[in-house]
């Protein structure tokens, strides 16, 4: 009889992921976006400042695949640099509000009585605006740029984590495990760090893996708006923004950016699906 496989967590997850063949898509996709923003200086053909006002407003040729704009301004090179913009307002404001939530969930779901109470009911006033409101909120306070874009973003993600983490962390403070380190003197802290936090992991990197979606979609619309990245940036909704006014008659200075944002968020939405199924206990 032969003995059974025994698969290391990491094993066990790269088994569940690979049967996920478009989250794997997403991902390869999502790898491709990252490198092409790492490389962007010797990716883009022009400079995304550049203007050629004997080009202006071409539509997508060989010398400018994705046509120019108003100022005669290669889009592709525009749109290669503009993803080093978007993917860090994504990046840095899903790990920043991952990061402060997690913190807050794991202290209220730990301590509950009044901390619980206050944390939860900071949580809900957060909740009671929607993210864009908030978000437009915050950087009217703080003034537009793509640096409080990234704060604003990230606000608005801290109630969700919070939420997410404390309600892990208060399934997992009563596992056995954890009362038998309490029993013998395991300080709190411990215990939190080293078994919950753990434990809780999975449930962030899912929605964090989500949130850099959401994260991406709400930058582009604060600086569609004016609030985010300033001219001559090559943001995408700043592209957008630039763009609408020439719909119509150059429906490229529009169409291009858009379907970076719409790849972009969709590949991140679809891989942090095969992520919640690959980590999921419930459904295996």
């Amino acid at each position: 009889m032969t003995a059974p496989t025994i698969r290391s967590p990491a094993g066990e997850f790269w088994r569940r992921l690979r049967r996920r063949h478009t989250a794997l898509a997403a991902g390869v996709v999502v790898l491709l976006i990252v490198l092409i923003a790492i490389f962007a200086p010797l990716l883009a053909p022009y400079d995304p400042a550049a203007a050629d006002y004997d080009a202006v407003l071409q539509g997508p040729s060989l010398a400018h695949l994705a046509g120019t704009d108003s100022y005669g301004r290669d889009i592709l090179s525009r749109i290669i640099w503009g993803g080093r913009i978007s993917l860090t307002v994504g990046l840095v404001s899903a790990f920043a509000g991952g990061l402060v939530g997690t913190a807050l969930g794991l202290i209220s779901g730990w301590a509950g009585g009044w901390v619980d109470t206050a944390l939860m009911r900071l949580c809900d006033v957060l909740f009671a605006f929607p993210g864009i409101l908030l978000a437009i909120a915050v950087v009217a306070l703080l003034g537009p740029g793509v640096a409080n874009v990234v704060w604003a973003v990230a606000v608005f993600s801290v109630p969700v984590f919070a939420r997410l983490v404390r309600g892990t962390t208060m399934a997992l403070k009563e596992a056995q495990y954890v009362q038998a380190g309490r029993t013998i003197g395991v300080p709190g802290s411990k215990l939190m760090l080293y078994h919950i936090l753990p434990g809780a992991l999975p449930v962030v990197i899912v929605y964090m893996s989500l949130r850099i979606g959401s994260a991406i979609l709400v930058g582009a619309a604060l600086s569609f708006i004016g609030l985010g990245a300033q001219p001559p940036s090559p943001e995408w909704g700043a592209m957008l923004a630039d763009g609408r006014a020439y719909l119509g008659v150059a429906d490229h200075l529009t169409l291009f950016p858009g379907l970076a944002i719409f790849i972009v968020v969709l590949s991140f939405n679809v891989l942090g699906d095969g992520l919640r199924d690959a980590l999921s206990q419930r459904l295996h």
